[in-house]
């Protein structure tokens, strides 16, 4: 196992109710600084590598490393979920709460912050993603693009190591594309990003691998 490693995954298969097959000893890992894109067809498997990292659901085979330690139980990814931040394909399995401001200091209260640190982390991250004037909407009102916006918010107040992002541009328009680009490339050295947005990849990432036949192999070095 290499130290300098985010994330390992060794020899990992995966398949639904062992029937269709996603994964058949993968391999793949991701070192401090690393950016990476992945692409893929739909239904070959992006969101679900990011929720077997996450501990969301369990592989039939293979090892997990991440942040140096074996994880397999449940209680093994305590740590991960508060050192890396990850952003779901759709937007409302993130929100919950009746508030935007509710919704980005939830996971900051959570951490055991305190309330004046979280009132600074709110208007820094308002301001960085132009979010000063959404604090007091009902999110369940809001559009799928603004979701998208607050969502990606809910991740980076917990100050993550590391991002797995799911589809992060999608619904976006090019402001709000280029705020989040912004962020990601200024603040984080790594991270893995799920998308179809190809300029948005290019832009973003230095290595892209696609996800095909159960395996994940690179494509392109930027």
């Amino acid at each position: 196992m290499d130290q300098e490693n985010i994330i390992e995954i060794v020899n990992m298969s995966f398949s639904y109710d062992n029937r269709k097959i996603l994964f058949k000893g993968l391999n793949f890992s991701l070192k401090r600084g690393d950016k990476v894109g992945i692409i893929g067809s739909n239904g070959t498997g992006k969101s679900t590598l990011f929720h077997i990292i996450m501990g969301l659901i369990k592989p039939i085979a293979g090892e997990l490393y991440i942040l140096g330690k074996k994880r397999q139980e449940e209680a093994d990814f305590f740590e991960v979920r508060k050192k890396i931040g990850l952003l779901f394909q759709d937007s409302d399995d993130q929100l919950f709460c009746p508030t935007v401001e509710e919704d980005i200091a939830f996971g900051p209260l959570n951490l055991g912050k305190k309330p004046q640190e979280i009132k600074t982390l709110l208007e820094e991250i308002g301001n960085k993603l132009g979010l000063d004037g959404m604090m007091n909407k009902v999110t369940y009102k809001l559009s799928g693009g603004e979701k998208k916006l607050v969502a990606f918010a809910t991740v980076v107040s917990m100050q993550p190591e590391c991002l797995l992002l799911d589809e992060p541009t999608a619904g976006l328009d090019e402001q709000r594309t280029e705020m989040i680009l912004k962020h990601l490339t200024g603040y984080y050295d790594s991270y893995i990003v799920i998308s179809h947005d190809y300029d948005f990849l290019r832009n973003s990432v230095k290595k892209i691998y696609t996800i095909n036949d159960g395996q994940i192999k690179l494509k392109e070095i930027l």
